[in-house]
């Protein structure tokens, strides 16, 4: 009998352990930047809430005890001298615990109750169960014994400051079991008639389905590809709240949210095996559009943010995507995202010009994704050549659509605006060998030493010859050993960790090797996706990296950066015949 394959091995520290739908994780990472000693059960409804502490426990003093953790997708470990503790998701709102030769403290994690913070613990006699509810989440926490011995329960209906948890120690066969789930007020008591183990399997086999969903083409020259199918799996969550479809969050660390141009990579990388969900990623955001057409600048279990927006990006996405769909998208759905594109770009088209100017423009570096890049230093209100060419494409996916919709006027017309904006770039913003940016309010111009600054090669095959020449020099200049670095190396704006002053971002590295690779610079687009995927190999998944050491930045267990690893290799893996 063949052994069922367990998946990878991961580090908790670097990436949660959850599953595909639950709202919540098993990590030490606890807030942004800031680990804890022991794994909590970590929420993402209504923010980032660490609720429950996991402590595993001597079972001959009851003191905590030094312990390694193991980690797979479908089984996490606390491993000590003589015992262990393993966890396993049942469902994405259940996961059950089984110890053998070692206790376990579940404890709230904050020791503080007000009348509106912290959490409340109790004994629910209908449920036969320990309940903790968090004023953070809005959610109940319920515990049920399935076996084993009940030490201790300090802190039941205590108010203000304390200790709150229970302790469970082994029965005289050295083995206990509970069942913690996240609920809203009540459910029937827990019951469950499969062993721990089938529980196990279950969750192995649900990740392995997706993994070859995703990256069937995987192999050993790809080896970070099923890492990174686990970070997209976990990082999924049901319905909930005002996320309206089954989404991709960046992460379930801190960057707990839908981004709206963030969502577009992870749903081109799901298109060929999971069709639908990768349609609900490209969709969610425009779920939320406004009355002006833009889209809001993220979304999230509680909050739609609209203080900011995102790149329209949207156009070369949809164009992408409907080319690896599996099945191309019938009338009706080309109908209503033509609509959705057509509001999206009119709000760049009338609420983003400035009278009289050919060209639209950002009020601030969060509009363009790249927030402190050095091309917003000298004014913020700027057209940017990014964001012409993204609209470019936008304009042309239009043009695309209306074909497809049978409607010639509006064919012409988008084809039209197309042409316009490129040539409203071109005569604005190219100066001699390199794109500069224009303040709106000034009409003063400057270059900087910007990655964004090259961003129009997206445009590929509709630029002419020596601007995409000219820009790929340029880029050469930016690619280190691990990949493109958004500031020059050599700039004195460059910091090694200055969010888009200077680390390797999986967004910048997608979006330029496919424009060099559709304007014929082929060879340069094979070696940028070199260095990103042994990057990824080396690194993980990390929001972005050091362009100097290759080092992980930031919120390390990032969707964006897997599902760029995954669009790469599967690309690598195709041209190599694979």
């Amino acid at each position: 009998m063949t052994a069922a394959r367990s998946g990878p091995a991961f580090s908790v520290h670097d990436i949660p352990f959850s599953t595909h739908g639950s709202w919540f994780d098993i990590s030490p990472v606890v807030a942004e930047k800031t680990y804890a000693e022991d794994l909590h059960l970590v929420s993402h409804q209504n923010g980032m809430h660490a609720v429950l502490r996991l402590v595993p426990l001597d079972p001959a003093t009851g003191d905590r005890t030094d312990v390694r953790v193991e980690a797979t997708p479908g089984l996490l470990s606390w491993i000590g001298t003589g015992g262990r503790i393993d966890l396993s998701y049942e469902s994405p709102d259940t996961v059950r615990l089984r110890g053998s030769r070692l206790g376990i403290g579940v404890e709230a994690a904050a020791r503080t109750l007000t009348p509106f913070s912290g959490t409340y613990f109790f004994r629910d006699p209908a449920a036969d169960a320990h309940v903790f509810t968090s004023y953070e989440t809005g959610r109940r926490y319920r515990v049920t014994v399935l076996s084993g011995t009940v030490a201790g329960t300090p802190g039941t209906q205590i108010l203000g400051g304390g200790h709150r948890g229970l302790t469970l120690t082994a029965e005289t066969d050295g083995h206990w079991e509970i069942a913690i789930e996240e609920l809203d007020t009540a459910r029937p008591p827990y019951a469950s008639p499969v062993p721990f183990d089938a529980v196990t399997e279950a969750a192995r086999a649900r990740f392995a389905d997706f993994a070859d969903q995703v990256a069937p083409w995987r192999s050993s020259a790809t080896p970070a590809a099923e890492l990174a199918a686990y970070v997209l799996w976990s990082a999924t969550v049901r319905p909930t709240g005002l996320v309206t479809r089954p989404a991709v969050l960046m992460s379930k660390h801190w960057m707990d949210k839908v981004w709206s141009w963030d969502h577009c990579f992870n749903a081109l990388a799901l298109a060929p095996g999971c069709p639908d969900l990768a349609l609900d990623q490209f969709a969610l955001p425009f779920d939320h559009q406004d009355d002006s057409g833009a889209l809001p600048d993220s979304v999230t279990h509680s909050e739609v943010l609209y203080n900011f927006v995102k790149p329209p990006v949207h156009g070369w996405t949809f164009g992408h995507l409907r080319r690896r769909l599996p099945t191309p998208p019938g009338p009706a759905e080309l109908a209503e995202t033509y609509d959705r594109l057509r509001r999206w770009t009119g709000f760049w088209l009338t609420a983003r010009r400035a009278p009289g100017s050919d060209l639209p423009h950002y009020q601030h570096g969060n509009d363009s994704g790249w927030d402190n890049a050095t091309t917003f230093d000298p004014e913020r209100v700027i057209e940017s050549a990014d964001l012409a060419a993204f609209l470019v494409l936008q304009l042309h996916e239009l043009a695309h659509l209306a074909q497809a919709l049978e409607m010639p006027d509006e064919v012409r017309r988008w084809t039209r605006a197309a042409e316009e904006t490129q040539a409203a770039l071109l005569d604005r913003l190219w100066a001699t060998d390199r794109f500069v940016a224009r303040g709106v309010e000034t009409g003063a111009t400057w270059g900087s030493s910007s990655l964004l600054d090259l961003m129009p090669v997206v445009l590929g095959e509709h630029l002419p010859g020596h601007v995409s020449s000219a820009l790929a020099d340029h880029i050469k200049a930016h690619l280190t050993p691990y990949g493109l670095a958004t500031e020059l190396p050599t700039s004195p704006h460059y910091l090694a960790d200055g969010y888009w002053r200077g680390p390797i971002w999986a967004p910048a590295t997608v979006l330029i090797e496919d424009g060099l690779r559709r304007a014929g610079h082929e060879r340069l687009a094979d070696d940028i996706s070199a260095r990103f995927r042994a990057l990824c190999e080396t690194h993980g998944f990390a929001e972005n990296f050091d362009a100097l050491t290759g080092t992980g930045l930031r919120d390390r267990a990032y969707t964006w950066t897997a599902s760029s690893y995954l669009l790469l290799a599967e690309a690598h893996a195709h041209r190599d015949g694979r």
